[in-house]
């Protein structure tokens, strides 16, 4: 038995084959489809809706675009669409590839992301905890409201869990919140936020 390795696309191949199919990602040139349930884009919907709530009340001059891809600079070809991103309008100036398309090269630009975890949650708590981090984003939200998780990201037994990722030194320092808790954001040091609110 032969074993065929998926074939590999290439930054430029995605974006013209996928770049405005919300089902996929791209992680060094393989295609990742992201399984969009439901019950997923319920939650980030709800995710979403409370922080634009919460970036309108504190007048601060960010968005959250509808749909909108990373491309890491490291990474050759790479493009990973989060589930919930927010961006600081400021520094939408110095994108270079903006205008044109919903891409975000720089990691400066980016105040946030959430990730819903699907199946395929290795990416959501190791891949893209490295890229994010590489990027500098300042806060990176998994919300594994299936607890899909493995053990040793949302512990024993597994339940919904909310992780709170904050850049502390280049480094993500992990905070993990279960339904009953308040979650703390850095960045939304008032936002009035439980894992209850968000569930499907």
């Amino acid at each position: 038995m032969t074993y065929t390795p998926p074939k590999l696309l290439t930054f430029e191949q995605f974006i013209a084959e996928y770049g405005n199919n919300p089902c996929y990602e791209l992680i060094d040139g393989e295609l990742r489809d992201m399984e969009p349930t439901g019950p997923h884009e319920e939650v980030s919907g709800n995710i979403a809706g409370r922080l634009y709530a919460e970036i309108l009340r504190t007048s601060c001059n960010w968005l959250i675009p509808k749909t909108c891809l990373i491309k890491p600079p490291a990474a050759e070809a790479t493009a990973l669409r989060p589930d919930v991103i927010i961006l600081d309008k400021a520094k939408l100036n110095q994108e270079p590839l903006w205008q044109k398309e919903p891409i975000i090269c720089n990691g400066r630009t980016i105040r946030l992301v959430a990730e819903v975890v699907s199946t395929n949650w290795q990416d959501d708590y190791a891949r893209k905890v490295e890229e994010y981090a590489f990027l500098e984003i300042p806060e990176y939200w998994i919300i594994d409201f299936r607890g899909l998780g493995g053990l040793q990201f949302i512990g024993s037994p597994k339940q919904p869990t909310f992780t709170v990722c904050q850049l502390v030194d280049g480094i993500y320092q992990h905070q993990q919140y279960r339904l009953g808790d308040t979650i703390y954001s850095h960045l939304f040091p008032n936002l009035q936020l439980k894992l209850d609110d968000i569930m499907p």
